[in-house]
């Protein structure tokens, strides 16, 4: 067993696809398969199962895997230490930010590690603030931005700006033609209107939709409940469709594919806001890397604030 063999495991498992992890890894595919072979023939159990969608870990790989990611931390904090001793923040950094965020800041985050960090490797990966706030717990992500995270120990959290939420429908007719910035906004909605519309939103383990079902109990209002879907993309999909309405920050409308083709209203008595977040694991002091990406991305959320805040 030795550290590439338990990297190339850690990036398999993550990627679910040997194919995937070579790209990442810059790596021939043949050679990645070979270590994985070399490392489940030394300890003589299989780690990985192969399915039609790609692999899955064993309860072994299972068990190895959480003890690699733990190994591979120690590795990379003690040369990042050993890097910050020469003046100059380096490695690999694992940024996670929902898919609202991902178009909109990921080319400057890329061209502002290549100004200011160009030793670090930024690796930027998408997800639900659920999912992302699990990948930092258990160290797949080093730093991130998330919306409205639960409290709790593993999570350092450092509160960033409020984004109100909008009732987001179909553009219709002339509602259809684009405004100048490619986002259609139409007239404010109360919380008593938006109940009554059919909602297109995700199940109750997302954070939108717990504060979502908070406020319908706070003003004695029972949801329309069209579908219950947790993608963004697949949400707006469906909303383009004529099967509901969402309710999202206009942020994630504008990352959209077509945000010509929807209609966002504020909401108001009550607006409803989300809270954007950073942040990164509270288990370990946070490497001179892992600092200098948590200011470098506060800053570029802060800076595109006026678009996520635009629809006040």
């Amino acid at each position: 067993m030795n550290l590439k063999q338990l990297e190339y495991f850690v990036r398999v498992a993550e990627f679910g696809s040997f194919s995937r992890a070579a790209m990442i890894l810059d790596v021939a595919q043949p050679a990645l398969s070979r270590q994985v072979r070399l490392l489940e023939a030394d300890l003589r159990c299989a780690l990985l199962q192969r399915t039609g969608r790609g692999v899955v870990l064993t309860e072994a790989g299972k068990r190895l895997f959480e003890r690699s990611v733990g190994i591979l931390q120690l590795v990379q904090q003690a040369r990042e230490d050993v890097e910050a001793g020469r003046g100059e923040p380096s490695g690999r950094l694992v940024v996670g930010l929902p898919p609202s965020l991902g178009r909109m800041l990921t080319l400057p985050l890329v061209e502002r590690f290549r100004d200011l960090l160009p030793k670090a490797h930024p690796v930027i990966v998408e997800g639900l603030s659920t999912h992302i706030i699990e990948w930092i717990a258990t160290g797949r992500v080093d730093i991130a931005l998330v919306h409205n995270p639960e409290i709790q120990p593993a999570i350092e959290i450092q509160p960033l700006l409020d984004e109100p939420l909008c009732l987001v429908g179909p553009a219709r007719g002339r509602a259809a033609r684009p405004a100048a910035d490619g986002l259609r906004v139409g007239a404010a909605v109360t919380f008593a209107e938006l109940a009554r519309q059919p909602l297109l939103i995700p199940d109750h383990t997302q954070a939108i939709r717990r504060l979502i079902d908070a406020q319908a109990a706070l003003s004695g209002l029972k949801l329309t409940i069209a579908w219950e879907v947790s993608g963004v993309p697949a949400i707006l999909d469906l909303v383009r469709a004529g099967h509901g309405h969402a309710v999202l920050g206009s942020a994630a409308v504008r990352a959209s594919r077509e945000p010509q083709a929807f209609i966002v209203r504020p909401i108001e008595q009550p607006r409803l806001l989300s809270k954007l977040c950073l942040a990164t694991c509270a288990r370990k002091p946070p490497s001179p890397l892992v600092r200098h990406a948590r200011r470098l991305l506060g800053e570029l959320a802060l800076r595109h604030a006026g678009s996520l805040n635009s629809t006040r």
